[in-house]
């Protein structure tokens, strides 16, 4: 690899961001744990009936992950901000896009991808029927980067404001609404035993495009934020 090209710039990013993950790890740990309660507290508030618990259970684990990463991204670009590297970034000769993408990469393995690790246990405690476990892990497999990458081009968005949590979550939310809504209808669909392909596909599609279009716009709103 040699040294100052762009795939020099990526690697050196992704070690940064991992080592300062791995100091702060029980920062990291704080969305599994939100997940495991939010989830936790369903049989309290609505019976231990197995029946019952069996009908919310891929809707519950859906919006308990969904909501577990929300909470994460505010933290995407604030340690970049507060120690003036996101400015470096900006300036860097290397293209912006593709270095934010690593961000996102970072983003989704440290957060979803434990989230996702998870599941079966989460599963387990609502009585989700095992049929349905593969079709909510590859549901979640879609919708969590999706997640991420609408979530960067927002963050991007408020990067620079006091307080942007609340905005933040204003912005974010219409638009996983769509994703929620196919990720668990093709969970509900598996469970009741109709064909859930078309959900999973429409996903596929949705995070094609994210995939391509994501860090273009995060890095545009980047510009605009900091300027």
């Amino acid at each position: 690899m040699k040294p100052g090209s762009t795939s020099a710039a990526c690697a050196a990013l992704l070690r940064r961001d991992l080592t300062l993950i791995w100091r702060r790890r029980g920062d990291a740990l704080n969305p599994m744990l939100f997940a495991i309660i939010v989830v936790a507290l369903f049989p309290f508030a609505l019976g231990p009936e197995p029946a019952t618990l069996q009908r919310i259970a891929a809707g519950t684990i859906f919006v308990a992950l969904l909501l577990a990463m929300l909470l994460s991204l505010d933290t995407l670009f604030r340690s970049d901000l507060e120690d003036g590297s996101l400015e470096q970034l900006v300036l860097s000769p290397h293209p912006l896009a593709l270095l934010l993408a690593c961000k996102i990469a970072i983003h989704w393995l440290t957060t979803a991808l434990p989230l996702i690790v998870i599941v079966p246990l989460l599963a387990q405690l609502l009585h989700l029927p095992d049929r349905v476990l593969p079709v909510l892990l590859v549901a979640l497999a879609l919708a969590t980067p999706l997640l991420s990458l609408i979530g960067a081009v927002c963050v991007a968005l408020t990067v620079g404001m006091r307080r942007s949590g609340m905005l933040l979550t204003l912005l974010v939310l219409p638009l996983i609404v769509p994703v929620l809504i196919f990720g668990a209808g093709a969970c509900n669909a598996a469970q009741t035993g109709l064909a859930f392909a078309a959900p999973l596909l429409w996903l596929g599609a949705w995070l094609t495009l994210a995939l391509v279009l994501a860090p273009l716009a995060a890095a545009a709103a980047l510009k605009i934020s900091l300027t």
